[in-house]
């Protein structure tokens, strides 16, 4: 449905009703501190955007970097997951960083198995941004998730001096690299939800949860 011409709105409208469709809840609509709460079933955003981008009237256009982030109660248990794509024309440049920071998931996933550390997880995605000459962002990460749309502990894309727990069989992470093509910054717009790059470069993210298992790892949302 990504195309050019569609609204933000309209994608969301038909991922609320599919959620609900079929027995599940948007775990993002309403979520949030309550004066000011998400207001959509999709993260959607668009170039600039890195994350919490809020749906509505905005037409997607040619060329855009559209990244869709979405968490869904089943039953009482949660999964988070993100993919960004660009509408034709894509540059050389976007399916770079598209490809890239796709990549820095499948690393990141690599490293997860019991008694890995997080941070094992977190230098999978710097050392492979880096080396690619991107920025990544630090004020937001990946998470553990399962009973709840976040849980401890904090999955940073960057080696920190933060917690650094080791993994073990049943630990559910939501694993999210973000990279921009330009800096690290970011900052948050007046709408108290949508997180864009300082320098106005175009940014991707990429997410899935992923289970611990007793031999390596399980994508629960592959997709």
């Amino acid at each position: 449905m990504i195309v050019a011409g569609i609204t933000t709105g309209e994608l969301d409208s038909f991922a609320e009703r599919f959620i609900l469709d079929n027995g599940g809840k948007p775990a993002f609509l309403h979520y949030g501190d309550k004066s000011n709460p998400f207001p959509a079933t999709l993260c959607i955003s668009i170039n600039e955007e890195v994350i919490h981008g809020i749906p509505g009237k905005r037409r997607i256009q040619p060329g855009d970097v559209v990244g869709i982030d979405s968490g869904i109660d089943l039953g009482g248990y949660f999964s988070d997951a993100a993919f960004t794509v660009a509408v034709s024309p894509v540059s050389p440049e976007t399916e770079k960083l598209l490809r890239v920071t796709q990549e820095c998931l499948v690393r990141a996933i690599a490293a997860v198995k019991p008694g890995a550390r997080i941070h094992d997880v977190s230098r999978a995605v710097f050392s492979h941004a880096r080396a690619n000459g991107y920025g990544v962002v630090r004020q937001y990460c990946g998470h553990g998730v399962g009973f709840s749309q976040h849980e401890d502990p904090q999955v940073p894309n960057y080696v920190g001096s933060g917690p650094n727990p080791r993994m073990v069989p049943g630990m559910v992470l939501a694993i999210e690299p973000m990279i921009n093509a330009g800096g690290d910054g970011v900052g948050e717009l007046a709408d108290g939800w949508t997180i864009v790059t300082l320098d106005g470069s175009r940014s991707a993210h990429f997410e899935h949860t992923v289970a611990v298992t007793s031999t390596g790892a399980e994508v629960m949302t592959a997709w």
